[in-house]
């Protein structure tokens, strides 16, 4: 049985998508785009052509769960909320249909493809085409990105579903402490 995951990669211009495809230990993508906002001149108009989008891409596409990428920081403030606006929408649009939806931040999403959480676009991009079954076209930053955030979310949806008892929340968010680290990463352990 085939899984899906949409991920997204939200921005106030152009918002990336992608769905990843898991079917056992075999990976592929063979839907995936970029949502052009650069000629909508309203930041209204540009949330609703988000949120219809993406509607329309999950009505289409039929995804078990979604994952969506957490804009941390910005120069310019009013670039921040235009992207936390963005990011709002493609979660409505989500949460409207009733979907599971994760949030992860950049270098959570960077560290799951490469595993260094600075690593480049270039670098996730190469390690994603080794990974899974990608066709030849060059499928662009934004949609690579939102590829991304979905093999982030397959990736840390066992550590996620295996936190018994636990209110569910945003991955990033956790405390950091050595205990969690030992129960979310059993397998790195070693005994002596």
């Amino acid at each position: 049985m085939t899984k899906k995951i949409l991920g997204i990669d939200p921005g106030s211009r152009h918002t990336g998508y992608a769905v990843l495809s898991v079917e056992g230990t075999s990976y592929s993508s063979g839907t995936f785009g970029v949502l052009r906002m650069d000629k909508i001149g309203s930041h209204t108009e540009r949330l609703q052509y988000i949120f219809e989008e993406i509607t329309a891409i999950i009505e289409d596409q039929q995804p078990d769960e979604c994952a969506v990428e957490t804009p941390i920081y910005g120069v310019d403030p009013l670039a921040m909320l235009k992207l936390g606006r963005a990011q709002a929408a493609a979660l409505l649009a989500i949460t409207n249909q009733g979907l599971p939806v994760e949030e992860y931040y950049p270098k959570a999403v960077k560290k799951a493809i490469t595993g260094n959480g600075n690593a480049s676009k270039k670098q996730v991009a190469f390690m994603l085409k080794r990974m899974m079954s990608l066709p030849e076209e060059n499928i662009g930053n934004d949609a690579t990105d939102a590829l991304a955030v979905a093999w982030c979310h397959h990736t840390k949806a066992g550590v996620l579903s295996s936190r018994k008892g636990n209110k569910a929340s945003h991955q990033n968010n956790r405390k950091s402490s050595w205990a969690s680290f030992v129960e979310d990463n059993p397998d790195r352990i070693k005994n002596h």
